[in-house]
């Protein structure tokens, strides 16, 4: 895969540079370093392993030895991560604007006139080089939901006019009716060799970007009610109550990473406030772990879907999903740290602090367990992004205020009921 020659970093800010607008959160001075340390190491793999001719961004790389890493498949997920991503770094100074501006340029022409597509829905996986779909992957309703995230973001921050008429097009392309046809719950996805997938978006989830974003939509918009249709079940663990799913702890971040739910409700919660509580929630699950697995810890909590010493894993609770064995990920607390702020810095310090093996040069490795010695060797896109755009959230907002001034943000969300309180 072709990288940049040239890559336009700047140098690392300083202290009395980091930290620019209002925080959402009080971090320290060493805080506001580590996470600053962290959202530069970041965009470093957004910007260094995504093909300069096409945009599209590697689903992960070998972090310790990125040079030689020879993966060619890209996930548009970690593509719309990664639009939003080099946002963040002009604006924290991590990039040069016009670099950037060029970057997105290209990853929505390449969006627009050469992926492959069906109604403007794109296949979940697809080759860096060439835009063609691979391992035969589906049509996916939610991952094209999280690059349009990222397209609606770039269109907010750089107003110019070729990005916002490519975003524009990409956005209306998208036929959020045909996907609904006989059902108000989205299925997960298409195939064009058997047609629908027979999953459905049923339960809470990050399944609530996809539907705001379809209530919103300016050319194909679903009718209102379909925000009703999904299921909102309430857990209780340990006298706190929340809406949850038998479903890892990213659930309760990625929606929230783009769309700003803070002091709004829908008549069913504010949700916001529901991964407070979940978050809150998952911590003491871990704790509760601590029993068994003595690595975690008030100073060491946080699994969620990741890899793990025998591949990647869907795991996490409460209820207890998959095997757990004293792994640790860092995405978890660092995808919370809008929610837990001083508990999940308080994680964050202790890797970077005391594993040293966890931090590469893209930031911390998808996970690893200080009970076994075992340490990743890969970064994953989408587990660096939430931990980038959740971080920048936390401490300024950024993310939020950007992507929320796009009216397909703010008509989704009236028409889905929502309102200050």
């Amino acid at each position: 895969m072709p990288i940049a020659a040239s890559v336009p970093f700047t140098r690392p800010l300083s202290g009395a540079q980091v930290g620019r607008g209002p925080a959402k959160a009080s971090f320290s001075a060493d805080d506001d370093r580590l996470l600053d340390e962290m959202e530069r190491l970041s965009s470093c793999f957004f910007w260094e392993q995504a093909n300069p001719d096409t945009g599209l961004v590697k689903d992960r790389c070998n972090a310790r030895d990125a040079a030689s890493d020879k993966n060619t498949v890209a996930s548009i997920a970690a593509t719309g991560f990664a639009l939003t991503a080099l946002c963040i770094a002009v604006e924290r100074q991590f990039l040069a604007a016009d670099a950037v501006r060029g970057r997105v340029l290209t990853t929505l022409r390449s969006l627009w006139e050469t992926l492959p597509n069906h109604r403007g829905f794109f296949y979940h996986w697809a080759d860096i080089n060439t835009g063609e779909r691979v391992w035969d992957s589906e049509v996916s309703s939610v991952d094209t939901a999280l690059l349009l995230c990222g397209v609606l973001t770039c269109r907010e921050f750089f107003h110019d006019r070729e990005i916002t008429r490519l975003a524009n097009s990409i956005a209306e392309r998208i036929d959020w009716t045909w996907l609904s046809e006989d059902t108000s719950l989205l299925p997960h996805g298409w195939l064009p060799e058997v047609g629908f997938l027979p999953y459905r978006w049923d339960y809470y989830s990050e399944l609530m970007m996809m539907y705001l974003l379809a209530l919103g939509s300016s050319s194909h918009p679903l009718p209102a009610e379909t925000w009703d249709a999904w299921k909102r079940v309430r857990f209780d663990y340990e006298g706190m109550r929340y809406i949850g799913s038998f479903a890892p702890l990213f659930v309760h971040q990625y929606s929230q990473a783009w769309f700003d739910f803070r002091g709004k409700s829908d008549g069913y919660a504010d949700y916001f406030h529901n991964s407070i509580t979940a978050t809150k929630v998952h911590r003491q699950f871990c704790l509760e772990l601590g029993k068994q697995f003595h690595d975690y810890s008030e100073d060491l909590w946080g699994i969620t879907a990741s890899d793990s010493a025998k591949g990647y894993v869907i795991w996490g609770g409460p209820p207890m999903m998959g095997a757990i064995d004293g792994t640790v990920v860092p995405s978890a607390t660092a995808g919370s740290l809008p929610f837990l702020p001083a508990e999940s810095m308080r994680v964050l310090r202790t890797i970077r602090n005391k594993y040293p093996a966890a931090w590469t040069n893209y930031g911390f490795v998808d996970a690893f367990n200080p009970l076994t010695g075992w340490y990743d060797t890969d970064v994953v896109g989408i587990d660096t992004g939430i931990s980038m755009l959740m971080a920048e959230n936390a401490r300024t907002g950024f993310v939020w205020n950007t992507f929320m001034r796009s009216a397909e943000a703010q008509r989704g969300m009236a028409r889905a009921g929502f309102h200050l309180y």
